[in-house]
């Protein structure tokens, strides 16, 4: 499966016969959509910088909010949480995704904006790759994704909707040194993409920044 990142909160996941997209951007918010097409689209919450399925080729099958899905062969838990710590009511709803792609299992925590329960916590643990929101303000900031990383301890950890990965925010996000300062893991140098297999998921959390598409 490869991984490429579409800026702010937003990646696309192409496997061997499905390509998923998350959270495709509206303009401005992160990279250009120009010829991005899709089998499957997963939206996380109704906010401009998330929700630009028409921007997306093709003729996506849309998923958009809690519940059990099977599209293609690919299974997709869709989670109920929050945008804020307040049960939403400063922010509103956010899904977390669970997607079975490729036996590889991604988990996108949208705009999460406060711990995990229990319960969360459980459907997600050991999850092949963690995209996280890391830049605080709007989102769970980096100490707390820090904490999150530890409970479940993921492969992969992608971190997102970061100072300098979302243009048109308005928010003084933090930069993504933050989150690996607290992590106590040096900045990896940006990529282009991230190719996984069942094979090559590190045992331990490894941090990969991804650069997004132009």
């Amino acid at each position: 499966m490869e991984i490429w990142s579409l800026g702010h909160a937003s990646f696309r996941l192409r496997g061997k016969e499905v390509t998923l997209v998350i959270d495709p951007p509206a303009p401005g918010y992160g990279a250009s959509l120009k010829n991005i097409t899709a089998d499957i689209v997963c939206v996380t919450h109704d906010h401009p910088g998330h929700n630009n399925v028409a921007g997306i080729g093709g003729t996506p099958y849309v998923v958009r909010g809690p519940g059990e899905y099977e599209v293609g062969g690919v299974l997709i838990s869709a989670l109920r949480s929050f945008h804020d710590a307040r049960h939403g009511e400063e922010r509103g709803g956010n899904t977390i995704y669970l997607i079975h792609l490729d036996d590889l299992l991604i988990c996108h925590l949208g705009d999460l904006g406060h711990p995990l329960s229990a319960n969360q916590q459980e459907e997600i643990n050991g999850c092949d790759i963690l995209m996280i929101p890391t830049g605080g303000q709007t989102t769970i900031n980096a100490a707390q994704a820090t904490d999150l990383v530890s409970a479940v301890e993921p492969g992969f950890i992608i971190p997102m909707h970061y100072a300098g990965n979302t243009p048109r925010s308005g928010v003084p996000l933090d930069p993504v040194d933050t989150f690996c300062h607290a992590l106590g893991v040096p900045i990896p140098e940006a990529q282009t993409k991230l190719v996984v297999t069942r094979a090559n998921v590190p045992a331990a959390p490894q941090v990969v920044i991804l650069s997004p598409r132009g």
